[in-house]
């Protein structure tokens, strides 16, 4: 039987919310019983869309807390095994409901927790949802994202928040007009480690800061592939490929695909730099106000073309001054490959496997792995520096702060307005590699590569007849 979809566009929403007297704002439900309103008594009631490795993972740091109730599950896949994979147990909306029923419970309350193969009979049924957690592979997370906001829902998606830079500015422009609580998976964005380097990089420990280095261990999951997979596998029991597929041209099922290994296919991923340039460009991006590059050209190592990711990258965006942004350079590194080590650090040190460096007039500050405390070089300087007096809040931790935000009504740190600007920013130099290496001089405001109408189709991706956002 043909399933029925709906197309969700910001005309409808606005016609909604004005037949509802509410207009664009979200009015508190002890007002006018609107959308989006959770009393700081109540519980936040939660659904997720996506409940995989990642989404598993997310719907534990839920769990402990006890203002959330976990009420909804949806994922096209029932069970997968990821034994082989950094995450090592078992997933899927079947594994996943059951820890959430067993874990209540435990505690003896017989919480009923709904399933769902599709996403979208989740957000027709299940009414009493406050807010959507959406754990799923790129190419999906603005179609779900934008399809929530209009129906009122508090929205955390994951990094990217989008799989190309249309939908990173469709989804700024919705949060802003429906004034809900977002928050992107950049859980970085959280760690004391980040507030303390920017806080750092603000005081000018280092002196005036213009080239970044960052690099990152990942590469392709599936390095001798070349080219798509060829044929078909058999379709796991219990998993709805075609919801899977979601906007993208519907392709015959290969096993390469799945569960993980998505993150080599642009269809679906973004490669290295888009699994972790969310993560390791948001101090520099954050420390300096960065917003457009105007220059920005990323290199692919190892085989790659139109469809899949390379195994490893290097190369540069160059942010212009301009306003309150500085002048920036930053180098990009993944696969392994790494910066030259900078004469300010010890001799005979060796760069971590995953790090970033600021290079300042005076030295250098490095972070081990993902946002963690800075580390300031040469020792000379180390020792005569006085930690700056912390002038961001510490978080009370990254999904906490949402869960916080939602029952304040406040915007959380993370949100979608930042975040947008943070995967635009990553999408530029995805949006280099896809076309083999050009260089993007990027236009901004008219949301374009100057002189390369190829990139037209990468820069706004065509989607599938009823998939439309």
């Amino acid at each position: 039987m043909e399933k029925k979809r709906k197309s969700f566009d910001r005309r409808d929403f606005v016609k909604s919310a004005v037949l509802s007297g509410t207009g664009l704002m979200i009015v508190p439900r002890h007002v006018l019983g609107g959308k989006g309103f959770v009393a700081p008594s109540d519980r936040v009631n939660l659904g997720f869309i996506g409940a995989g490795g990642k989404g598993k993972q997310n719907v534990q740091e839920f769990l402990g807390m006890d203002d959330v109730n976990i009420s909804a599950i949806a994922d096209p896949a029932y069970y997968w095994n990821l034994a082989e994979f950094y995450y090592r147990s078992e997933a899927g909306r079947g594994p996943t409901t059951s820890m959430v029923i067993d874990h209540y419970g435990k505690r003896g309350e017989n919480r009923k927790v709904a399933q769902y193969d599709d996403f979208r009979k989740m957000m027709e049924q299940a009414k009493d949802l406050d807010a959507i957690v959406c754990s799923t592979p790129d190419h999906t997370h603005a179609y779900l994202t934008l399809m929530a906001l209009k129906m009122g829902k508090h929205v955390y998606c994951e990094k990217p928040l989008t799989h190309n830079i249309w939908e990173a500015r469709e989804v700024a422009k919705v949060t802003k007009e429906t004034g809900l609580i977002t928050q992107m998976g950049n859980s970085g964005h959280a760690a004391d480690g980040i507030r303390e380097t920017v806080e750092y990089l603000r005081a000018g420990v280092i002196g005036e800061v213009k080239n970044f280095h960052a690099w990152v261990p990942a590469g392709r999951w599936l390095p001798g592939l070349q080219g798509l997979p060829q044929g078909k596998s058999t379709m796991p029991v219990g998993f709805d490929w075609e919801q899977w597929i979601g906007p993208r041209e519907l392709v015959p099922f290969h096993q390469d695909y799945v569960p993980v290994t998505w993150r080599d296919f642009w269809d679906y991923g973004c490669g290295a730099l888009g699994d972790f340039g969310c993560h390791d460009l948001d101090a520099v991006t954050w420390a300096f106000g960065l917003k457009n590059p105007d220059r920005v050209q990323i290199f692919p190592a190892g085989y790659s073309d139109t469809k899949i990711a390379p195994y490893g990258e290097i190369g540069y965006f160059h942010f212009a001054e301009q306003g309150e942004q500085k002048e920036m350079k930053i180098t990009w590194y993944s696969g392994g490959l790494k910066p030259d080590l900078h004469p300010a650090l010890p001799k005979g040190f060796v760069y971590p496997s995953r790090a970033s460096l600021f290079v300042g007039t005076k030295g250098v500050i490095l972070n081990d792995g993902g946002n963690r405390k800075p580390q300031v070089f040469p020792e000379t300087l180390s020792k005569s520096i006085k930690a700056p007096k912390p002038s961001i809040p510490r978080s009370t931790g990254h999904f906490r702060e949402w869960i916080d935000a939602i029952k304040a009504n406040q915007s959380s740190a993370a949100n979608f307005e930042y975040g947008a600007r943070l995967t635009e920013i990553t999408l530029l130099g995805v949006l280099s590699l896809r076309m083999g290496g050009k260089l993007i001089e990027w236009d901004p405001a008219a949301m374009k590569a100057k002189g390369l109408p190829d990139a037209d189709p990468f820069i706004k991706e065509p989607v599938r007849k009823g998939w439309e956002m």
